[in-house]
């Protein structure tokens, strides 16, 4: 999947979200603490970290704070700055031999990492940004399904999540995700559509398959639901939900990243 489209589409109406709010000391309820402002600014030096990352093959942990933002001292982003973090960060990811090595905290030491990840980071908070102004988000099934894939590609190397499941003592339980509405969608990597087992491992360790099976809890709705579910944008309460509900609320809680 080619994901600098995406990049462009999702930048294009978090900027539009943007001046529509107006106000950018509004709060963004899925993001506690954090006002318009701080969203569009977190999402903005992301960008520039990333482009960063990839420009000057970066090879050992770098933190997003430590590369400039190019705003002046204790200024927010606007839309301006974020479409202009995008673009750079597009034309880098085009300049790019994917298989360039270069630091990531994911599971694929490569720059073709980055597109993706940059492309679910920028969905989640549009996501954000219209829940904050009372807009139900939309994702294409597609869309949500690969997002899904996504996240637990990388679950498993988010150590910092993987440390507090450690401490949920639930090792062996299961969790089974089943999209309603992903038949008449481009089947996701591997070409199965839209289910997906979740198994918690010992010390934290998380293993994922795709397929129809039973777990200790099982969860159905529009891959949208489940996509934002998993980032902790949407209520178990919106799915149906059969099993263990409590151990769904429990681990949603630790997991999302």
């Amino acid at each position: 999947m080619n994901y600098e489209p995406l990049i462009e589409q999702e930048t294009e109406r978090l900027a539009e979200l943007t001046e529509l709010a107006g106000d950018l000391s509004a709060p963004v309820p899925s993001c506690p603490g954090w006002t318009m402002a701080e969203l569009v600014t977190h999402v903005g030096q992301t960008h520039r970290w990333a482009a960063h990352v990839l420009r000057d093959r970066v090879q050992e942990r770098i933190w997003s704070r430590q590369v400039p933002s190019g705003l002046p001292e204790g200024r927010s982003g606007d839309a301006g700055w974020l479409r202009a973090g995008a673009a750079e960060l597009v034309r880098t990811l085009r300049q790019t031999d994917p298989d360039t090595p270069v630091w990531t905290w994911g599971p694929d030491r490569r720059a073709a990492w980055w597109p993706r990840r940059m492309a679910y980071e920028l969905v989640v908070h549009r996501a954000d940004a219209e829940l904050a102004l009372g807009v139900d988000p939309v994702v294409p099934p597609a869309t949500a399904a690969d997002g899904i894939e996504e996240f637990l590609h990388n679950l498993p190397s988010a150590v910092w999540v993987t440390r507090r499941l450690a401490e949920l003592g639930v090792e062996g339980a299961t969790i089974h995700l089943h999209a309603t509405d992903t038949s008449d969608a481009a089947p996701v990597p591997g070409g199965v559509r839209g289910e997906w087992t979740i198994t918690q491992g010992p010390g934290g360790r998380i293993e994922w398959t795709r397929g129809h099976a039973k777990g200790d809890v099982g969860v159905r709705g529009p891959a949208a639901d489940l996509f934002l579910l998993l980032y902790g944008r949407r209520s178990p309460d919106a799915l149906t939900v059969h099993g263990d509900h409590a151990l769904l609320t429990r681990w949603l809680a630790t997991a999302a990243f």
